[in-house]
C-alpha cells in the first residue's frame, strides 16, 4: 500500500520549538476565556454591591442546596427549598443540574437565615444572568461559583447538596486552596506556640487545633515554620532550624504530626521566641526569599506577662514589616489587654478562642486582615491553583474524578464609606479540567512516542502520561494522598541535574535533549530513546507547558498530497470512523457548530459549507 503511494507522499520534519509555541498560544487564548468570563463576574457582583443597601430585617427566600425539592408531612415545600427543575447533564458529567439557576450552599455551622447571610445572597443574585451567558459564550466552562465571605457557596449550574453519613455539611468554600489563594498574597509565617504548664489540658487541645487550622490555609506558595515554646525556645523539627519551608502538601502533614505530640511543661518565656521568628523572617526578607509578600507571627498563648516591648523595637518598629496575630486561648481575660497590646501595636488582629467550635471563625479573620492592603488598592490579581480533583468539591456525588484547576480573584467592596477599611466580600472561580488544555496539544501532531505535558511555577505536574494519581482500593479508586504536589523530577527523572525543571519553573523557552528509558507493553519491555524537550511557558499564567518528540521516527511527518476530491471520497464511506480522540475542528466555541462530530466538522469544511469553521489545514 505505502509502495503505491510514495511518489505522492511528503515527509517534513517536525520543528518542536514552533510545534510548543502555537500549542501555548492556543491553551493561553483558551484560558484568557475563563479569565475574562471569571472577570465579568468580579464586575457584576462588586456593582451588585456598590447598589445594595445593608437591611438587617431582610426576609428573602433563595435555594438552599441542600433544601431544595423536600417536602414536609403536609406535602408543602419546606423553607428555602422550593422546586428546583434538575437534569443530567452530559457537561456536567451526567450529574443532575439547573443551567438557568445557581443555588446556595451553607456549611453546617452558619445559620441560614443570619442577616449577613441573607443580604449577601440577595446581593449575589446578580450574578445569575451572567453564569448563563458565560455559560452560553464559551461552552468549555464548567462550574463556576462565587465564595463569600460570609460563608456561602452560590454554584452555577444549581445542584442538590447531600449531607454525609452524619448529616453535617461541612464543606466551607472559605477554606479552600482556590479561596485563600485569591484573598490573600503569598506569606512567610512563623507560628509560635506557648507549651508552658498552664496550657496543659483542653487549651493544648485547642491550641493544637488552632495550629492546624492555620496550616490549612497555607498553600505552595507559602512559607512557614513553628516555634514551641517554655522555659526555652526549639523548632518543633530539628532539622528546619532557623528557616522556612514551603508550605506544600508533604511539609504541612509533617508539621500536623509533629503538633499533635507536644506536652505541655514548664514556665513560658515569649521573649527568645519572638526574637528568633523576627531574626527568621529580616534574614528571608534580606536575601530575597521565601514568598516576598507579606510576612506575620501567630503567637498562640494563653497569656504573656513579661516586658516584650524592647523586642518589638529592636526588630519591628518603626516600620512593622512583620504583623503579629495572637491568639488567647481558654476563658481567662486577666492577660487579655497584654495579648491584644502586642496585636494592635504591630498590625496585627487579636482573638480570644476559649472553645473548639471558635478555632474556624477565629483564624480566618486573619486572611482579611492579609488581604486589606490588596483590597484597599483593589488589585484584582488573577490566581491559577494546582491540579486538583474536583470530587472534593462534590464529595456528596463524587461521581468522576477529573484532574482540574481553578481560575479564581477577589471580589472587593466598592462602597466609598468602607474603602479604607478593606472589605473582602468573597472569591468568584471557575473550573477548567485539564484534558480540554491537553485536547489542544494533540497526539497525532506529536509521533509514536511524543507527549505533552504540564507543570506549575512550583515544580508540580498539572498533567503528564505518567502522572498516575489513583490507587485501588478494593473496587473503588481513590485519588493519592499527594497526587497534586508531583514533582516534575519524580516522572522525568532522567532529568538529574533540574536543567529541564529549572528552566520551565523560570518560564524560559528552549530545548534540551535527554536519553530517556521508556516503558512499554505494560511494563513489560523497556525501550531506550533518545527524547528532544521542547518547552515554553502559557503567559498569563503560571503554567509551563513541555513538548517531547523521539529522535529519529518522532522528528517527521507523512504528508499526502491527496485532492480534495480524493479525500472527500475516502472520507465520505459509510464505514469510515476517525480516531475520536483527535481534534481536526475546534467546535465548541461558535454555537451553531457544537452539534457537530469531528467527521461532520471535517467533511463541511473541505466541501466549503461551513468556511466559518476553525479546522487543521494539514
Amino acid at each position: 500500500k505505502y509502495k503505491d503511494v510514495e511518489p505522492t507522499l511528503k515527509i517534513k520534519e517536525v520543528d518542536g520549538l514552533e510545534l510548543v509555541k502555537k500549542f501555548s498560544e492556543q491553551m493561553e487564548s483558551m484560558l484568557r476565556r475563563k479569565v475574562e468570563a471569571v472577570e465579568r463576574l468580579v464586575e457584576a457582583a462588586e456593582d451588585a454591591d456598590l447598589n445594595h443597601e445593608y437591611n438587617s430585617s431582610l426576609e428573602f427566600d433563595y435555594y438552599n442546596s441542600v433544601l431544595i425539592n423536600e417536602k414536609d408531612e403536609n406535602d408543602n415545600y419546606v423553607e428555602l427549598g422550593d422546586e428546583f427543575i434538575l437534569e443530567p447533564n452530559e457537561h456536567f458529567n451526567n450529574l443532575l443540574v439547573n443551567t438557568t439557576y445557581s443555588d446556595i450552599q451553607l456549611p453546617t455551622n452558619v445559620y441560614n437565615k443570619d442577616p449577613d447571610i441573607l443580604n449577601g445572597v440577595y446581593m449575589s443574585e446578580a450574578l445569575n444572568p451572567i453564569f448563563v451567558d458565560n455559560f452560553e459564550r464559551d461552552p468549555t466552562l464548567t462550574w463556576q461559583y462565587f465564595g463569600s465571605s460570609t460563608g456561602f457557596f452560590r454554584l452555577y449550574p444549581g445542584i442538590k447538596w447531600l449531607p454525609d453519613e452524619n448529616g453535617v455539611i461541612s464543606f466551607d468554600c472559605r477554606n479552600r486552596g482556590w479561596y485563600i489563594q485569591a484573598a490573600t498574597s503569598p506569606k512567610d509565617i512563623v507560628i509560635i506556640v506557648d507549651v508552658s504548664g498552664s496550657m496543659k489540658g483542653l487549651r493544648m487541645t485547642i491550641a493544637k487545633h488552632t495550629i492546624i487550622t492555620i496550616l490549612d490555609t497555607l498553600g505552595e506558595n507559602d512559607f512557614v515554620n513553628i516555634i514551641a515554646y517554655n522555659d526555652y525556645v526549639h523548632f518543633i523539627e530539628p532539622c528546619f532550624k532557623g528557616i522556612l519551608v514551603q508550605a506544600d502538601r508533604d511539609n504541612r502533614e509533617h508539621f500536623k504530626q509533629l503538633v499533635d505530640e507536644l506536652q505541655a511543661k514548664g514556665v513560658g518565656t515569649v521573649n527568645k521566641a519572638l526574637t528568633e521568628s523576627f531574626k527568621i523572617l529580616r534574614e528571608f526578607r534580606d536575601a530575597g526569599q521565601g514568598g516576598l509578600c507579606n510576612q506575620a507571627i501567630m503567637l498562640i498563648t494563653d497569656g504573656a506577662v513579661e516586658d516584650y516591648e524592647a523586642v518589638f523595637e529592636k526588630y519591628n518598629w518603626p516600620d512593622r514589616k512583620v504583623r503579629v496575630f495572637t491568639y488567647l486561648i481558654g476563658r481567662e481575660v486577666t492577660f487579655a489587654p497584654n495579648v491584644k497590646w502586642i496585636a494592635c501595636n504591630n498590625k496585627g488582629y487579636y482573638t480570644q478562642i476559649s472553645t473548639l467550635a471558635d478555632v474556624q471563625e477565629n483564624v480566618m479573620e486573619y486572611l482579611h486582615v492579609l488581604s486589606r492592603p490588596m483590597v484597599i488598592n483593589h488589585d484584582h490579581d488573577i490566581i491559577w491553583t494546582e491540579a486538583y480533583m474536583d470530587s472534593a468539591l462534590f464529595a456528596s456525588q463524587a461521581q468522576s474524578l477529573l484532574l482540574m484547576t481553578t481560575v479564581a480573584m477577589p471580589v472587593f467592596s466598592k462602597k466609598n464609606e468602607t474603602r479604607s477599611h478593606g472589605i473582602l466580600l468573597g472569591v468568584v472561580g471557575s473550573d477548567v479540567p485539564l484534558r480540554e488544555l491537553l485536547k489542544l496539544a494533540p497526539r497525532y501532531k506529536l509521533g509514536v512516542h511524543g507527549y505533552a505535558f504540564l507543570n506549575t511555577n512550583n515544580g508540580y505536574i498539572l498533567s503528564h502520561p505518567d502522572l498516575r494519581p489513583l490507587y485501588k482500593e478494593g473496587k473503588k479508586l481513590k485519588p493519592k494522598p499527594n497526587y497534586n504536589s508531583v514533582d516534575l523530577s519524580e516522572v522525568e527523572w532522567e532529568d538529574q541535574d533540574e536543567i529541564l525543571r529549572t528552566a520551565m519553573i523560570n518560564g524560559e523557552t528552549g530545548y534540551l535533549s535527554m536519553d530517556v528509558k521508556v516503558p512499554v507493553d505494560k511494563g513489560k519491555r523497556v525501550l531506550f530513546l533518545t527524547n528532544d524537550y521542547f518547552f515554553t511557558d502559557i503567559s498569563g499564567t503560571p503554567f509551563s507547558l513541555g513538548v517531547v518528540l523521539s529522535r529519529g521516527h518522532g522528528e517527521y511527518i507523512l504528508l499526502g498530497n491527496t485532492s480534495v476530491e480524493e479525500g472527500l471520497h475516502d472520507l465520505l464511506q459509510p464505514d469510515l470512523s476517525l480516531a475520536n480522540e483527535w481534534i481536526y475542528c475546534i467546535t465548541d466555541i461558535d454555537p451553531d457548530h457544537r452539534k457537530l462530530s469531528q467527521l461532520e466538522a471535517v467533511i463541511r469544511f473541505l466541501t466549503g459549507e461551513e468556511p466559518d469553521l476553525e479546522c487543521e489545514s494539514q
